[in-house]
């Protein structure tokens, strides 16, 4: 079965390359111009990843984001034009897999999307293990249904959020660096993204820990990276 990527972006140069790219590499691609038709495609259709311009006339990409990110755990990446930091971990805030700033490398992008659907392939494909269900103080996993607990409340995590918890929480005490937590969950391993680990970081802890700003159990290793205190 091909998977099937959505490509919303304003212009029609890009959106023709993309689609020329992904379709020679086995992909299905779906095209919308705007935020609004991206929504309506995603609403009718079963996309497995959307790669979202945030500069779109009528809903820009970020609000889209929004909108997915209320019914959705799907990956997606979003593109921009812009270089500020500012821009990137708003992306991030609001649920995205990962960020690209325009212009691209075509290979690049092909490759961050290729690890963006291995990663929820083996997410979905999990099978039931004995110890499926991951559980520390008031922290749970469940590895089956990819849900996560905090105090027994139900906590809305990403595809991405939830794959970063589960691999600290299988091996506690041990010190991951950003750039191997990048190879290992997005698949690739770049400095300039380091910023990526530390938006997921903040965001599990905000919505696992009891005190977000005195973490009990997601941990910084300063001057190393991250770790799970169990």
């Amino acid at each position: 079965m091909k998977y099937v990527i959505l490509i919303a972006d304003d212009e029609a140069e890009i959106r023709d390359l993309l689609r020329l790219y992904l379709e020679n590499s086995g992909y299905d691609v779906l095209e919308a111009a705007d935020g609004l038709e991206a929504l309506a495609i995603l609403k009718k259709e079963h996309v497995d990843l959307a790669v979202l311009d945030v500069m779109m006339p009528r809903m820009n990409g970020l609000h889209v984001l929004k909108k997915i990110r209320e019914t959705s755990n799907i990956p997606v990446l979003v593109f921009s034009a812009k270089d500020a930091d500012s821009d990137k971990i708003l992306g991030l805030n609001l649920g995205a897999d990962d960020y690209l700033t325009k212009p691209f490398n075509i290979l690049e992008l092909k490759a961050r999307i290729k690890a963006l659907l291995r990663r929820s392939r083996a997410g979905q494909k999990q099978q039931a293990q004995p110890d499926s269900k991951l559980v520390c103080g008031h922290i749970t996993l469940d590895r089956d249904a990819r849900d996560a607990y905090n105090d027994g409340q139900l906590v809305d995590l990403t595809a991405k959020e939830f794959d970063l918890m589960e691999l600290l929480m299988r091996n506690p005490n041990r010190v991951y660096s950003r750039e191997s937590l990048l190879n290992a969950i997005w698949g690739y391993d770049t400095s300039s993204d380091i910023r990526t680990v530390d938006v997921h970081i903040r965001r599990l802890r905000e919505k696992l820990e009891r005190s977000p700003a005195a973490p009990e159990h997601i941990m910084t290793k300063w001057g190393v990276g991250y770790y799970f205190k169990f």
